[in-house]
């Protein structure tokens, strides 16, 4: 960054050891005893291993944008969100896990998909990070396939309303899915694909 070129460069935390107390195909506790760069220990310091995250921006031919609403235990409320998930096992490719998950929660399905980018989801206790996916053209093809523990609402809005009301506070998404309206901005301006400059973003 402007202005630290002559600061002097912070070096990598040295790990003396890791253990884990919790693992699950869902995520893994580890915690760390470590040195930082000024010679304090710090034990234990906790770090949660997950998958990587995967989060669609699905828009229908008229700019609709298709979104869920779930109950999210972590807030104790409901939650609008974008449509995401995870890869089911190791070996799946995230495009194709993104369009299961899609699918799955929406019975949205989408021909024309574009990789937006990832981001990290959480740098201070979290390893993974979340990547971005936009389906163009979607519609609605299925009815929903839900997991056990899933009870999911899809809405299907317009895209003007939606910024409306995120715009003025009635509408609230997870921080992570708005780092993926800015890669949709982002990858807008560098196409110039002329749905996309429709949605005025």
């Amino acid at each position: 960054m402007a202005g630290d070129r002559k600061a002097a460069a912070i070096e990598p935390w040295q790990v003396l050891d890791t253990k884990y107390s919790y693992r699950d195909r869902w995520l893994a506790l580890r915690s760390d005893t470590v040195r930082v760069p000024n010679g304090t220990i710090l034990s234990p310091y906790h770090t949660i291993e997950f998958p990587e995250w995967i989060c669609a921006v699905a828009l229908t031919p008229d700019r609709h944008i298709v979104l869920i609403e779930e109950y999210r235990h972590g807030v104790g409320r409901l939650s609008i969100e974008l449509p995401c998930g995870a890869p089911d096992h190791d070996g799946e490719d995230l495009l194709t896990a993104m369009q299961r998950e899609l699918l799955e929660e929406t019975g949205y399905a989408a021909d024309e998909w574009h990789a937006l980018g990832s981001s990290t989801a959480n740098t201070a206790r979290q390893n993974n990070r979340v990547h971005t996916f936009l389906a163009l053209d979607a519609r609605r093809i299925a009815d929903q396939t839900l997991d056990p523990g899933e009870v999911i609402r899809p809405h299907v809005i317009p895209w003007r309303q939606f910024i409306a009301e995120l715009g003025d506070g009635r509408l609230e998404i997870p921080g992570l899915h708005l780092a993926a309206l800015w890669q949709l901005k982002t990858f807008a301006q560098a196409t110039g694909d002329p749905r996309l400059a429709a949605l005025e973003l």
